[in-house]
């Protein structure tokens, strides 16, 4: 039962907060205003455990779904462990590649850690995709795809780019949304929830709840946050994103590199900070009165708050300050055990500063790496040579990029 009736502030703020989207808007906030006959509503989200980790971009719907649960509503979490091993083509330029049952039960222990972070679990019902579609037969599965023509799933973008660029679009990424559509229908879903890129399989659920004797449910979008480039959405291939799970200076250290225009779009996803006083910023800094640089550490402080603490978001405030506005070195460089001279670019590799030896020559050839030969401020080196041999002293420093750093141990 929905414990106190909202109050009009309370759902302006879930209705409009980061919300690119709400389909029959008037429709949502009746039930919000009145109540769904006494009952909670239940506000889906669906997960594809496609990967063992979260970024923040995750966090904005599971943010939304706490706003929810906030006004007395219970969050029911789909994980999609049959639309994982499909892959999700929303925005895919092709098709992705399936995963295995094994992989994606592995990715959900993980993900359901992540979530639960930001949502109440007292307050949410978890159920997997295999507790229905496990006894779909032949006929089933032909009875949902007759719900949908080929046509309609082509006027979906990311088909119509693919069909017109020649790129293949397999007959089983059809099914995806079909099947992210029929949770909706076995959990009686009342709201779905998710970010743009979702809106036509959100739309797929509730076009298909009224085919079997379902109300359609209530669908709301949120707008996606950008990666640290401030261009592209968020995402791990772009390596442009914020693990949930990143240490509290590494995640407050990267939020500082973000442009100062994406500042509001990651104060609107990912803090409680007021509207009023996000236009007070804007207004500020327009006319001059005001340092982007203070709201941006102001921005990187709620959200470390947000995945930690006050106490560790301070912290990761005050190193940042002591490394970039005093040109210190950080007190906690992670040690690396070197037991032979070696190159430059392995050794980045080798220790994980680097993704790949492409992008440590990348980074070299930028002007991006430094030595510290004996672990001082003062007698910084800059790396240029990708064929550099790393030598075996005892302390040295090694730092690539703006924020990441390795102590040699010999």
């Amino acid at each position: 039962m929905v414990e106190q009736q909202p109050t009009s502030k309370d759902i302006e703020h879930v209705l409009k907060r980061g919300v690119a989207l709400v389909e029959k808007e008037a429709d949502l906030r009746r039930l919000l205003l009145e109540g769904n006959k006494g009952q909670p509503l239940r506000v889906k989200l669906g997960v594809d455990p496609t990967h063992y980790d979260l970024t923040i971009g995750h966090a904005v719907v599971f943010r939304k779904l706490r706003q929810f649960q906030r006004l007395g509503h219970k969050a029911v979490v789909v994980i999609g462990d049959w639309t994982a091993r499909l892959g999700d083509p929303s925005g895919r330029e092709e098709a992705r590649k399936p995963l295995s049952e094994e992989q994606v039960k592995a990715n959900a222990a993980t993900y359901l850690d992540q979530f639960f972070r930001i949502v109440d679990p007292a307050l949410t019902e978890v159920r997997w995709q295999h507790e229905w579609f496990d006894g779909f037969n032949m006929g089933d599965a032909l009875k949902l795809l007759g719900h949908k023509t080929v046509a309609q799933m082509l006027v979906r973008d990311d088909f119509a780019k693919r069909y017109k660029n020649g790129v293949e679009i397999y007959l089983s990424e059809f099914m995806y949304p079909l099947l992210q559509g029929y949770d909706s229908v076995a959990l009686r879903a009342d709201v779905e929830l998710g970010g743009t890129d979702q809106t036509f399989n959100l739309l797929v659920g509730r076009e298909l709840q009224p085919a079997f004797g379902q109300l359609p449910q209530q669908i709301l979008t949120m707008n996606l946050i950008v990666g640290l480039d401030g261009v592209k959405k968020m995402g791990k291939s772009l390596d442009n994103y914020i693990a949930m799970t990143a240490p509290a200076n590494d995640m407050y250290g990267k939020l500082m590199s973000l442009p100062d225009h994406a500042m509001r779009l990651y104060f609107e996803a990912l803090t409680d900070v007021d509207d009023a006083e996000l236009d007070e910023f804007e207004h500020k800094m327009a006319e001059g009165t005001l340092n982007p640089r203070d709201v941006k550490r102001r921005m990187a402080r709620e959200i470390v708050t947000v995945f930690h603490n006050v106490v560790a978001a301070q912290e990761a405030e005050e190193a940042f300050i002591r490394q970039f506005s005093e040109r210190k070195l950080p007190a906690d460089i992670p040690e690396y055990q070197l037991h032979e001279s070696m190159d430059i670019v392995t050794l980045l590799v080798n220790a994980k500063l680097a993704t790949s030896r492409n992008q440590a020559r990348g980074i070299i050839e930028q002007g991006g790496v430094s030595l510290f030969p004996s672990g001082e401020e003062r007698d910084e080196v800059r790396v240029t040579d990708a064929t550099y041999q790393v030598p075996l002293s005892d302390g040295a420093i090694i730092k690539f990029g703006k924020r990441r750093f390795i102590r040699v141990r010999v």
